[in-house]
């Protein structure tokens, strides 16, 4: 009787385990940490000529419009340039972005930019207030970016950002610096561009301002104490949405009337799982441009893809000073699609 149990007690001891194996198989799950992070529009793709290319831009040297993607690619601007995007985010929201950049010679490319997003006002409501309590709120973000970059050799460039970033809604704020830093190497394969950067490394964020003070009684059964104590509301903090993105870059096609390039990047986030960004660039005469790409392929459950655009640059007769004109089309899913139009001046 004593062996028949212990056979028993083994018995279910080796099914215990069994389906503790097959269990563990058969769970896909994963954690994406989405929605963890603090920040988000800082994930946005600040130009239309980036944003065409599906997002993948780490590896080009594409003058100012690297200074959101890698730094280091700034190193291609001769003079100055200067670029200016303003369009319709998701749900009404509203995306500007500016930037400003000037070769220094030996001592370098010095850039600045200005990144704003912002909601449209709405009513704020309450429990004993469904429709409105007569007063309105909104919510805006804010970085203002200043940049340098250096080629070190003709083959090498490395560059950095600090940024100052600043959440509001209604009576609410919080503010955090970041650093961004890159690097764009020329490899003897080809001419093929590498390209690496980190981004958003900086503190995490805490919302407070004059909405999370309130009074209260500390012990309202009992009368002849503090009536009223002022409080807080102490929130979470949230760190930045940290990126590493490595790429790579080069021509398919290169001769003196068009030139194909391809641009492929991998994103390593904090807050999200890995994927793979894809573009590539059709040029004809370096006057027009078409563009086409996709991005967050092998990320399961993502609303971007198909990204396309075009591009078109005028030189003013008798000067070397070019006007460019980008365009990008985005897709989103279930929340449509986004376009950007964005205007630059090349010195």
């Amino acid at each position: 009787s004593l062996v028949g149990s212990e056979m028993c007690i083994r018995d279910r001891y080796i099914l215990l385990i069994t389906g503790s194996c097959f269990a563990q198989l058969d769970n896909t799950e994963s954690i994406s940490k989405t929605g963890t992070t603090s920040a988000q529009f800082l994930k946005i793709g600040a130009d239309a000529r980036g944003a065409s290319m599906g997002n993948a831009f780490t590896a080009m040297s594409g003058g100012i419009s690297s200074m959101y993607w890698n730094p280091a690619g700034m190193t291609s601007i001769r003079k100055m340039e200067a670029v200016f995007l303003s369009s319709d985010w998701i749900a009404g929201i509203t995306y500007n972005y500016t930037a400003f950049g000037l070769n220094l010679g030996n001592v370098g490319i010095v850039g600045l930019s200005m990144t704003s997003l912002s909601t449209p006002e709405d009513l704020v409501r309450t429990v004993e207030k469904p429709n409105g309590t007569g007063e309105y709120f909104d919510a805006n973000d804010l970085a203002i970016n200043l940049s340098y970059a250096r080629r070190l050799t003709n083959k090498f460039s490395l560059g950095g950002n600090i940024k100052y970033i600043r959440q509001s809604i209604w009576h609410a704020n919080a503010n955090s610096v970041a650093a961004d830093l890159g690097a764009l190497f020329i490899t003897p394969f080809n001419e093929i561009r590498l390209g690496a950067s980190l981004s958003n490394y900086g503190s995490d964020m805490q919302m407070t301002g004059r909405n999370q003070k309130f009074s209260v009684d500390p012990d309202p059964i009992n009368e002849g104490n503090v009536e009223f104590v002022n409080a807080i509301y102490e929130t979470d903090k949230f760190p930045l949405p940290l990126i590493f993105r490595v790429g790579l870059s080069g021509e398919i096609i290169n001769t003196d009337f068009s030139r194909l390039t391809f641009a492929i990047d991998a994103l390593h986030p904090n807050d999200n799982v890995e994927w793979v960004n894809f573009g590539l660039e059709f040029a004809s005469r370096d006057m027009f441009f078409l563009r086409g790409g996709m991005s967050t392929l092998f990320r399961e459950n993502s609303e971007e893809g198909l990204t396309l655009g075009s591009g078109f640059n005028y030189r003013l007769p008798g000067s070397s000073t070019q006007i460019k004109l980008d365009y990008s089309y985005s897709e989103f899913g279930k929340l449509r699609d986004v376009q950007r139009l964005s205007i630059g001046i090349h010195f």
